[in-house]
This record gives C-alpha cells, sequence and structure tokens, in this order.
C-alpha cells in the first residue's frame, strides 16, 4: 500500500495497517462497506481519517483486483 496513505508500526494496532496518523485499521473501511455504510458514515465514524485517504486506499484496491484476477487465473 502506498506509504502517504498506510502506515504500519508494531506499537500501533499491533502492526495493523492504519491510515497514516490514526490509530484507524484500514480493514475498518472494508468491513463498514461490506456492511452496507456509506463512505461518508465511514467518515462520520472515524474523523480522523480524511476523505482523500479513504478514497487512496480504494483506488489502491481497485487497481490490484487485476494483478489478483491474473493469478487466479493460472
Amino acid at each position: 500500500m502506498d506509504a502517504s496513505v498506510v502506515s504500519v508500526n508494531r506499537k500501533i494496532q499491533g502492526g495493523t495497517p492504519c491510515f497514516r496518523g490514526t490509530r484507524v485499521p484500514v480493514a475498518s473501511l472494508f468491513d463498514h462497506l461490506e456492511q452496507g455504510y456509506t463512505l461518508d458514515e465511514f467518515l462520520e465514524d472515524f474523523p480522523t481519517v480524511k476523505r482523500e485517504q479513504a478514497i487512496s486506499v480504494l483506488e489502491l484496491a481497485k487497481a490490484d483486483v487485476p494483478r489478483h484476477a491474473a493469478s487466479a487465473a493460472r
């Protein structure tokens, strides 16, 4: 993941990837979306995460899907 958006520090959330400058795990964004919450609702629940950070993480995930799909097709 993009180092400017995500940080990993063993002293913060045990090394779980978090939005940089927060203690909010990136997985929380995907968990919220899976449960049917909107991006705005996620941002309301986690006000330390900036909209640009969340969108960047979603774009990184979107860009990674073709790579995983290609691996699965082999």
